[in-house]
């Protein structure tokens, strides 16, 4: 029987092939969207990536497959997915400008303050209940734009500014958890 502490110390597990698959699959769907613009092909790929991202969380609990290098590679991968596919989107549709400022202003300031928490109370912080949300709601509007090429103005920009938001507002959330977690305010919370 071996010990937590190597399970949380594996690298190879079938959630962390399936993470470092998402990263291989960007370039693919950076070249079937900007280069060769298929719209819906680059919008498989998407749901591809979506669907081992859910699987790679479903094992990892299931099957008690959950490691430290995963608890990092996953937001990575979800991360540089979601950035590479609104860099796509930004060459048709400007206004997803917004989102992908907000993406890359929130990633490097939660970042910055969870790799603090990190090293003042040694724990990984998961993702909360409203990055959930703003990481569906984010590929939803991708999505949409992506099978839906001539979407009338109105409604993307309203789509987009839905979700901006909805991210601003996990930002703060996300900011003010990691504050207080520094100020010892609460503990860092566990992940599920």
């Amino acid at each position: 029987m071996h010990s937590h502490k190597e399970d949380e110390n594996r690298i190879i597990t079938i959630p962390n092939i399936l993470s470092a698959f998402r990263l291989v699959l960007i370039p693919v769907f950076l070249w079937t969207y900007c280069v060769r613009d298929e719209y819906l092909v680059t919008a498989g790929l998407l749901l591809l990536s979506g669907l081992t991202d859910l699987a790679d969380g479903f094992i990892a609990r299931r099957f008690h497959m959950v490691s430290n290098l995963g608890k990092m590679l996953d937001p990575v991968a979800d991360k540089l997915t979601q950035a590479a596919m609104l860099v796509c989107l930004v060459t048709r549709f400007p206004m997803i400008w917004c989102p992908l400022a907000l993406l890359a202003v929130k990633e490097a300031s939660v970042g910055l303050t969870s790799l603090l928490v990190i090293r003042k109370s040694g724990r990984v912080t998961g993702a909360a209940w409203h990055g959930k949300i703003t990481t569906a709601m984010l590929y939803l509007t991708i999505l949409i734009h992506l099978i839906w090429p001539h979407i009338p103005a109105a409604i993307s920009n309203g789509l987009i500014m839905v979700c901006s938001g909805v991210m601003l507002v996990s930002w703060v959330m996300y900011i003010l958890r990691n504050v207080k977690t520094l100020a010892g305010k609460v503990s860092a919370p566990k992940n599920h």
